[in-house]
C-alpha cells in the first residue's frame, strides 16, 4: 500500500519528510503510525501530535492505502 507523509517544522527533511509536498512510502498492509516513524528515520521521542487524515491518532494507528500522514514536534507551548 502506497502512504503520503507530511512534516512540520524540526521534523522536515527533503529526502524523508518534506512540508512542502507530501512523501510518499510503501508499506505492507497492517503496518502503523509507529513503523512508519521509524521507516522515515524518526524518533518517537520526536511528535508530539500525529495526524491521519485530518484526525489526531497514536502511534499503534494501523495505516490504509492512501493515508495522508502529518507529524508535528512539540515547539512552544505544546
Amino acid at each position: 500500500m502506497k502512504v503520503h507523509l507530511k512534516c512540520f517544522s524540526t521534523l522536515v527533511n527533503p529526502e524523508t519528510c518534506d512540508y512542502k509536498e507530501t512523501t510518499p512510502y510503501d508499506l505492507d498492509d497492517g503496518q502503523t503510525v509507529g513503523d512508519l516513524v521509524k521507516r522515515a528515520g524518526l524518533g518517537r521521542e520526536e511528535i508530539k501530535i500525529a495526524i491521519v487524515n485530518g484526525r489526531i491518532v497514536d502511534f499503534e494507528t494501523v495505516l490504509t492505502d492512501g493515508d495522508l500522514i502529518g507529524l508535528a514536534p512539540a515547539v512552544g507551548g505544546m
